[in-house]
């Protein structure tokens, strides 16, 4: 993989990247069509963006509540430990718990900020558990439940 900096995007690249995270089903035929190429040129951008990491993937975007996870909990962890092993332990937890959808590692009072999604209570204390028991040396975590979703979107503003 090739690092390409933010730079070396001209138009055309950002805004073949709008068209993508607005519907990453739209054709390649459309996507060049709109920004004014040929679907040759238009893949050959895109394939080196995506060599290159700026675009990282493409996925359906799903509705939690209508799969069955209506309840997101926004998870603030503390912790007394930062040292390497800790680090690692915390990393392979984060990535056992299918709940835990984003985790950020934050500068501040609060050391990591993770986005669960459960089904109801009994399925966030069931998570709970499971963490709690799993990550060692935990100072304090501490559960936002979200009342609503304002805004939600992958879309950069670029």
């Amino acid at each position: 993989m090739t690092s390409m900096a933010a730079a070396e995007l001209d138009r055309i690249d950002r805004e073949i990247l709008r068209l993508i995270m607005q519907d990453s089903a739209r054709s390649l035929a459309e996507i060049a069509q709109e920004v004014g190429l040929t679907p040759t040129p238009c893949w050959k951008r895109i394939r080196r963006m995506e060599e290159a990491g700026v675009i990282t993937g493409r996925v359906a975007l799903v509705d939690p509540a209508l799969v069955g996870l209506p309840i997101s909990v926004f998870v603030a962890v503390e912790t007394g430990d930062h040292s390497g092993d800790w680090i690692a332990r915390f990393a392979e937890a984060v990535a056992s718990l299918p709940e835990i959808v984003e985790c950020w590692r934050l500068g501040g009072d609060v050391d990591y900020l993770l986005r669960v999604v459960v089904p109801d209570m009994a399925g966030y204390d069931a998570f709970y558990r499971r963490f709690v028991a799993a990550v060692p040396s935990l100072r304090k975590v501490t559960g936002r439940f979200a009342m609503e979703r304002v805004k939600s979107t992958t879309a950069l503003p670029i």
